[in-house]
């Protein structure tokens, strides 16, 4: 039944089913690999982008704190004197060089040891001779070193950072301490350095300090704020750089890119959101789809053309299953193959008939001209060979080689160990043959190798070569053995070939009487 069943098949239609099915299911998969992959190389372009800008605004950033350090530092130089002579004048003076020189600080306060603000820049501040109370205050006089504040709201409402560096006299005697603000809610170095980065699509950059903190935010009712559970700010206070994806305040998917400011303590986070990374991701594909459906199309086509012309021939052979006892019919149906419903005929014919045919009159001429031990020619394939070379007057060198003391092989082993001898031997001398060589297992341990067109030194050498590869070749069970080889050669001349064999047969003996193990030459 499921014989009749396939027969009942239009090759035809089976190839375009097939073919169509195959090429829309490679189309589907192609454009959703292709989807897949471009939707992650933005991905992960976006991240990388996120992440390298981070890394330069922290970059940035931290040289922006370490220059005011150092300008807070040169201040604090000049104003030792004048702090410890109680130039009033001379304080205002410096602390408004400080201010106005660099355009770094929003304000600058020189401190006493009893935390009274002594001098300020700009006046306008009210703040001169103010007691400071608050925990920074004290921290920062305490330390007696160089610090950045976390952020607080100063005595005039205004929300910012604090730099200090502390003031020492000439006999190191602590003075006091001058101190930078930057303005986290109004213009400063600040947003001026990090406010560059701005985006229309959702992006955005933010900063917290140690304590989580938002200290900078394109949105200002978010300073001040801190930041819930956020593994990248996690990661970024940890001293951690990156980029990984993470949900933002608003539930939203960003694809975040972060890196520390190590010398404040602080976290720059740049993020933009994953559904504007990926806004332009369906009009790309659909670029996509228009350029595959003409190719796919195309090559619809060519399926359906190809399977007319599959078709068209098979189908022919099949009407001439009938014809296969005429001549020539092998010829002109052994290079089709055979598919389905048209071909089902002839395949059968093909199986029963010719191929049975054929295999057999191949194996009955393979078995009457090889030796069925060693896979070689045996003596009829060698006579036959001789015959062609004495017809066709070719030149020819043979060498005659058996194994020495193979008897005592054979006493010693047995005559498996001997019989496996032999065709590692065979296997063995059959290993870089010339394409034009014939090797042949003439009875028992003896074999003659054939070289047509090869001159007697030539072949002295080739038998040299043998003799010595066997020699130190190391047999299985029966260890190392030897051969002994002779060479003749026939000229093509009036003699018959077969003399050549015989002189082949008296070196091969004149070399086991000269020891074995060696080459003899035929002198001719």
């Amino acid at each position: 039944m499921h014989s009749h069943w396939l027969l009942r098949f239009d090759l035809h239609r089976l190839i375009l089913a097939l073919a169509v099915i195959g090429v829309l299911a490679t189309f589907g998969n192609s454009f959703y690999a292709i989807y897949q992959a471009q939707r992650q190389l933005l991905i992960d372009s976006t991240l990388e982008a996120n992440r390298v800008y981070a890394t330069k605004l922290a970059a940035s950033t931290e040289t922006m704190l370490r220059s005011a350090q150092g300008q807070l530092a040169y201040g604090a130089a000049r104003l030792a004197p004048l702090l410890q002579g109680n130039d009033l004048h001379g304080l205002e003076e410096v602390a408004g060089q400080l201010r106005q020189q660099t355009n770094t600080f929003n304000s600058v306060a020189i401190v006493n040891t009893d935390s009274v603000i002594v001098a300020v820049s700009p006046e306008a501040l009210h703040v001169k001779g103010v007691k400071l109370t608050s925990a920074n205050a004290s921290r920062t006089l305490a330390s007696q070193q160089p610090l950045i504040a976390d952020p607080l709201v100063s005595l005039t409402g205004n929300y910012l950072i604090s730099l200090s560096h502390p003031i020492f006299s000439a006999d190191k005697r602590y003075l006091g301490y001058v101190a930078g603000t930057i303005y986290l809610e109004s213009a400063s170095v600040l947003s001026s350095l990090l406010g560059q980065h701005y985006y229309q699509d959702g992006s955005y950059l933010y900063v917290v300090d140690r304590q989580r903190t938002l200290i900078y935010h394109p949105n200002p009712e978010r300073l001040g704020q801190k930041i819930g559970k956020n593994r990248v700010v996690d990661a970024v206070l940890k001293g951690q750089d990156g980029a990984q994806s993470v949900l933002n305040s608003r539930g939203s998917e960003m694809l975040a890119g972060f890196a520390p400011v190590a010398d404040a303590g602080w976290g720059i986070v740049a993020q933009r959101p994953r559904s504007a990374t990926l806004a332009g991701l369906d009009e790309q594909m659909l670029e996509i789809l228009k350029g595959m459906i003409p190719v796919t199309l195309f090559i619809l086509f060519v399926i359906w053309l190809s399977a007319t012309i599959i078709a068209r021939p098979l189908r022919q052979l099949a009407n001439r299953a009938g014809l296969m006892d005429q001549q020539g019919a092998a010829t002109s149906i052994s290079g089709i193959r055979a598919w389905y419903f048209e071909a089902a005929q002839l395949k059968q014919a093909i199986l029963k008939g010719l191929g049975l045919l054929n295999t057999k009159i191949d194996k009955l001429h393979t078995d009457s001209h090889t030796d069925p031990m060693t896979g070689l020619f045996n003596r009829r394939a060698m006579q036959q060979m001789l015959d062609e070379y004495e017809v066709e007057r070719q030149p020819l060198t043979v060498i005659a080689l058996d194994i020495d003391h193979f008897k005592a092989i054979n006493d010693r082993f047995g005559h498996d160990v001997g019989d496996a001898v032999i065709v590692s031997l065979a296997t063995l001398m059959q290993q870089d043959l010339r394409s034009d060589a014939a090797l042949c297992r003439s009875g028992g341990e003896e074999f003659l190798l054939l070289l047509p067109g090869v001159s007697l030194a030539q072949a002295q050498k080739i038998a040299e070569r043998l003799r010595t590869r066997v020699a130190s070749h190391d047999m299985e069970v029966a260890g190392h053995i030897t051969i002994s080889l002779g060479v003749a050669h026939w000229g093509a001349d009036a003699t018959s070939i077969a003399a050549v064999l015989k002189e082949a047969d008296k070196a091969l003996y004149d070399a086991k009487s000269q020891g074995r193990n060696c080459v003899v030459v035929a002198l001719g």
